[in-house]
């Protein structure tokens, strides 16, 4: 067998599975940057048992070069924008998301995106729109010197952004982005940017000011103290405590960075001593030197508010969208300061079932108006430009008021309202608030950013004139519709992206499922709906035993409107859709939505390029599974399955699928059953060793057997049976990361039979003898596990950097020449081919985590490998096993395999196979797509996907 050269097999496909080509224009470009070098990481002595890996990236020169040129006769009829990320926050990992979901939505033929990162350190880089994809700051970090141009100084960077880009579209979060900091240059360059002024930003987003500013302008502040560098007056500290009602030893207080974003470095503390503690702390971080106290808002409920800027030119006009309530939730804890707990970075920004969204509030309306005049208010005064995001505070008038004179603007019948935070540059990740709320009022993610975009471009002059297309507005229009009598848009192909179930996986689900929908509304030719699969309602409460009896039968799907997508978890969606089907809910939120459309409308109607709002007013429709797959037939929709784990791949869903008739994307039914469990495919693959195919011995073990024989013998049997040291233990029927765990001692194995006899969700980190990070357990627990030796593969490890050496470099420690990586396969049953291999440098533990592996935030991705650790013959080899296994398998459409491969022979050790493999937006399947010739961009690759369903062999 050959492996064809991925750039030539993937073109193929592409051109195959779409001759119509109704792809989003990417402008790219082959030229080199002036001045660019392309540089290497290069290697350094070490000792003989380690040495250090050169990473070489041969398409950088390209790739950077799309990023920021353009034909200069383009510049007539295309809007460059220059997106830039990164800063040296604690939040850059979310300023990387928001910038991938800002390319995802605005790029289009009348419409070039240039792509620059900020790193820690303030040095300012090119980098290419491929390089936006990078999972982490890590991952960006260590690849900068081989995949991006540096700029010798911010000055130098400023005046290559006055010469190659019409406006700057700011997306760093915290320091150096809504502090005034990159304004401040952009001005002193007179480079046109979108958001707020530099002063303003100075003044808003340092919160003691902007907290005495808001008690200036008449609003009811919260009571605070200022700790300013390391000398603080205790004594002082003490007085406010006490002029506020609160004890010093153990009154509740919040405490907070003064300049650190809104969810960096707060926390909650009690009493002086605590706060001060609490407080030194965010300043020997390097946080922040500033520090705020503040009281805590009992019974109170926090709420957030985007405000959109609807004028023209220097004429403010601002609208704000429907607010959203944040409620924290906390089943079952019975510790005191977790329920005191507040809406921090993870709540925020990673899954959890802690926090739920109300949008709009569950407040009184006269509350939520009071919120929306004051929202706007604030706007104005602090002279914030085109668009913001207000946080806050409703405190009902039953909880404890604060001291505020009558007069102050938050005093309500109700309660009182307060401000709280000012975020100049809301997240602008696929699921933040920003789009959460534009939905609701009929914005697309695309609509919205290219609005705000347009909206700034009318303060320049030179700008005022550009027109957005209106083509890119009106695409996704009623594209949400699903009901029992409509087949579809006429003349659009039907696609319903499936995603969710109740496995542990789910919440990765649905992220896979959002990013893949919203990929796909790019396309003119498609009608694409989202659907969540779910346990009916009527069962979830019901024993793991009652939903194995109740089958299929207790499984339902509902489809989605656009903006009840938009959530962190399938719980939040849920409930969501419940809210949305209430008549009384119903009935408030479509008045409010009717009246914020109205205050927009009043304002972009006057403007040329607004063509109309594009999401239309829907409720979410139930069905149970029986009657969606019927549905399914009716309509000729193709199905886009984004279910992780259970029967979204282990067979059941396609042979029902199959059955009626359905086409759907990935492998068929049998295939998927036999992947989803571990043992068969080691069996269906254990003829090809000869051919360098090789597999792990393994043990099945029932649960129940497990739990009532002696730990210490069920050990000792094992690694007998096994010949390790070592053991590897998993779900014989899950998914890729869920309940794998590496096993040293007896103990261990007591540890995980203990995790299962209690149903935990997780085992959390560090409970093993071995270091490792949070565990995700499957649920309900697995009825057979799989023990494996564990297999030790080299050491890859990020140097620290040093005063001399700034640069990051891969240490690999060479023994055994095995290390781990995980392959995408694309095509038709028969003829799959391989995409280029991952390494995942990973930075903790053993094994990967589900974060590490479906969310930014971890890991350093090495895609290919570096030709240092693994040659391009050895590589090439390994590609043919991969096709090897996958054509064996008889997979088709996708798949992702995981294995161990010799770096010398290219031999390959099988781990598993996901018939169903994460398609979040930093998962390694979209950095494979971007490793081809040339770079598949994530639309691009999951039309390819879809379109495959068409060529399925039944």
């Amino acid at each position: 067998m050959t492996s064809l050269a991925c750039g030539s097999t993937l073109s193929l496909l592409l051109r195959a599975a779409n001759p119509n080509n109704a792809a989003r224009s990417l402008h790219l470009s082959s030229n080199l940057l002036p001045g660019f070098s392309h540089k290497l990481l290069t290697a350094s002595s070490s000792s003989s048992s380690s040495k250090t890996v050169g990473v070489r990236v041969t398409r950088a020169a390209a790739q950077v070069a799309e990023a920021v040129l353009v034909d200069k006769e383009d510049k007539s009829r295309v809007l460059r924008v220059g997106v830039i990320c990164g800063g040296p926050s604690a939040e850059r990992g979310i300023s990387l998301n928001s910038a991938r979901s800002v390319l995802d939505h605005i790029q289009g033929e009348d419409l070039h995106v240039s792509c620059y990162y900020i790193d820690s350190h303030l040095n300012a880089f090119a980098i290419s729109s491929a390089q936006v994809y990078s999972n982490t700051p890590s991952d960006f970090d260590f690849k900068l010197e081989s995949l991006a141009q540096g700029f010798q100084s911010l000055s130098e960077f400023a005046e290559h952004l006055a010469d190659s880009v019409d406006i700057v579209f700011p997306v760093i979060h915290g320091q150096f982005g809504e502090d005034g900091g990159i304004q401040e240059l952009l001005e002193n360059y007179n480079v046109p940017f979108v958001g707020t002024g530099s002063k303003e930003c100075q003044q808003a987003f340092n919160k003691y000011n902007a907290s005495v500013g808001l008690s200036k302008y008449g609003f009811v502040t919260v009571p605070s103290f200022l700790v300013q560098g390391s000398e603080v007056n205790q004594d002082e500290l003490s007085e406010w405590f006490a002029s506020n009602h609160l004890d010093v030893n153990s009154g509740k207080v919040v405490v907070k960075p003064t300049r650190a974003g809104s969810s960096i470095g707060v926390t909650v503390a009690y009493g002086v001593s605590d706060s001060l503690t609490k407080a030194n702390e965010i300043i020997s971080q390097e946080i922040d030197d500033g520090v705020l106290v503040e009281l805590f808002l009992e019974g109170g409920s926090e709420f957030t508010a985007i405000v959109l800027d609807v004028g023209q030119g220097f004429d403010c006009q601002p609208v704000v969208l429907l607010p959203t309530e944040v409620e924290l939730q906390f089943q079952g804890s019975g510790d005191v300061r977790e329920k005191d707990a507040i809406f921090n970075y993870r709540r925020k920004y990673l899954p959890t079932q802690q926090v739920a969204y109300h949008t709009p509030p569950r407040f009184p309306i006269e509350v939520i108006k009071n919120i929306r005049e004051g929202a706007s208010l604030l706007f104005q005064r602090l002279g914030l430009r085109d668009f913001a995001r207000i946080d806050g505070w409703f405190l009902p008038s039953s909880t404890k008021s604060l001291s505020s004179s009558e007069d102050k603007f938050g005093i309500t019948e109700f309660g009182t309202v307060l401000f709280t935070d000012i975020n100049m540059i809301s997240g602008m990740e696929q699921t933040s608030f920003l789009f959460q709320q534009a939905s609701k009022v009929g914005f697309s993610h695309s609509n919205i950013l290219r609005s705000i975009i347009s909206r700034a471009c009318l303060r320049f002059p030179e700008l005022a004139t550009y027109s957005s297309k209106s083509s890119q507005f009106q695409k996704n229009l009623n594209s949400s519709k699903l009901n029992g009598t409509s087949k579809g848009r006429e003349g659009f192909r039907k696609v319903f992206v499936l995603f969710g179930g109740d496995t542990s996986e789910r919440q990765v689900s649905l992220m896979s499922g959002t990013n893949v929908w919203l990929n796909l509304q790019g396309f003119d030719d498609l009608d694409v709906t989202p659907c969540l699969l779910a346990r009916s309602i009527d069962h979830s409460s019901n024993t793991d035993s009652d939903k194995k009896d109740a089958g299929l039968n207790s499984i339902e799907v509902w489809s989605l409107p656009y903006s009840l997508v938009l959530r962190h978890t399938t719980e939040e969606v849920l409930d969501a859709c419940m809210e949305a089907i209430e008549p009384a809910r119903a009935a408030l939120t479509s008045h409010l939505r009717n009246q914020v459309m109205n205050e927009l409308a009043e304002g972009l109607t006057k403007h040329g390029w607004f063509t109309g709002f594009d999401i239309a007013d829907e409720l979410p429709v139930r069905y149970s599974l029986k009657e969606w797959i019927k549905f399914a037939k009716e309509v000729e929709a193709t199905v886009f399955i984004a279910v992780h784990g259970g029967i979204g791949e282990d067979g059941t869903l396609q042979f029902l699928m199959d059955t009626e008739g359905i086409l759907y994307t990935g492998p068929g039914a049998m295939a998927s059953k036999t992947c989803m469990d571990k043992v068969a495919t080691s069996l269906a693959l254990e003829h090809l060793k000869d051919k360098g195919v090789l597999t792990i011995n393994k043990v099945v073990k029932k649960k129940e057997d497990l739990l009532k024989m002696p730990v210490r013998q069920t050990w000792n049997d094992l690694i007998s049976k096994l010949q390790c040291e070592t053991l590897c233990i998993k779900p014989a029927r899950d998914g890729c990361s869920t309940g794998v765990a590496r096993l040293c001692c007896a103990e261990d194995l007591a540890v995980y039979a203990k995790a299962l006899d209690d149903c935990l969700l997780r085992i959390p980190p560090n409970s093993f003898s071995k270091a490792h990070g949070m565990i995700e357990m499957p649920n309900p627990p697995p009825e057979l596990l799989i023990f494996e030796p564990f297999v030790e593969t080299d050491e890859i490890v990020l140097s620290s950097k040093t005063v001399s050496d700034k640069t990051q470099r891969l240490l690999w420690k060479e023994h055994s020449r095995w290390v781990e990586v995980t392959v995408g396969v694309i095509g038709k049953r028969g003829s799959m081919h391989s995409l280029s291999p991952s390494i995942t440098v990973k930075e903790t533990g053993d094994i990967l985590s589900l974060e590490e592996k479906f969310q930014g935030g971890t890991g350093i991705n090495l895609t290919p490998p570096p030709v240092s650790i693994i040659s391009n013959e050895a590589l090439g080899r390994c590609k043919q096993r991969i096709e090897l296994i996958a054509n064996t398998l008889q997979l088709e459409g996708f798949s992702r395999i995981d294995t161990f491969v010799n770096v010398d022979s290219g031999e390959v050790l099988i781990i598993e196979v996901n018939t169903v493999p994460g398609m979040t937006p930093s998962t390694v399947l979209i950095h494979q797509a971007l490793a081809e010739q040339p770079p598949v961009y994530p639309h691009r690759f999951f039309r390819t996907l879809l379109d495959l369903a068409t060529e399925r062999v039944v």
